[in-house]
């Protein structure tokens, strides 16, 4: 198997802008907070806080563990989906493979490690790392690392038997019409997608 090379955003150009006195004065005050709830999955706090302009109060606080999503393409410009329903929400959409990222672990192996698990799929190219972002960064602390793997290969069948009712390779020119009738909901996926939409011609 080639060597597979790791590209990550450290490796971009990024500008960081220093904040201004404005901006630091609307920073909110935290006091502290209190776990109310907490098991391996998720844990709930109530945070001491004050905004820069109000009365302070409790605000509920939600940590999840971090997650990896792996957007993998073949050398026909079609991205792996699966087809599957999400009870919480009683939503049926199109995901890309992905998961927790366990403890300790790296967040671009656990993408991989997903892939495997619940595609069969494994990587044989580059693994890009594209952003990490807060999904519900208003109340929910929750890391998800979005990836991009151009070269993969069919090493097995899935292991994890309850990811997915059915899997297609489809079409990026798909995508947005897939996105506009509600096909694709689930986060990780939609900034995964749009961002191979919005990079097509440089790739």
């Amino acid at each position: 198997m080639p060597e597979r090379k790791r590209v990550t955003s450290h490796e971009r150009e990024t500008t960081v802008p220093a904040l201004s006195s404005e901006e630091q004065a609307s920073k909110w005050n935290v006091f502290g907070e209190e776990t109310i709830y907490e098991n391996p999955w998720v844990t709930v706090a109530l945070a001491d806080v004050q905004p820069p302009v109000g009365e302070r109060f409790q605000h509920h606080k939600v940590y999840l563990p971090p997650a990896a999503v792996l957007a993998m393409l073949d050398d026909q410009d079609r991205v792996f989906l699966m087809w599957r329903h999400r009870f919480i929400s009683d939503t049926w959409n199109w995901e890309l493979p992905g998961g927790v990222v366990d403890a300790g672990e790296d967040p671009g192996a656990a993408a991989a490690r997903e892939a495997m698990e619940e595609t069969g799929y494994r990587l044989t190219g580059d693994l890009e790392h594209v952003v990490t972002f807060q999904p519900m960064i208003g109340t929910v602390a929750s890391a998800h690392h979005v990836y991009v793997a151009r070269g993969v290969e069919k090493a097995g069948e899935p292991t994890e038997k309850n990811e997915a009712a059915r899997t297609e390779w489809i079409p990026l020119d798909h995508i947005p019409v897939m996105i506009a009738q509600g096909l694709i909901q689930n986060s990780g996926t939609l900034v995964a997608v749009l961002h191979l939409l919005a990079t097509r011609d440089r790739a």
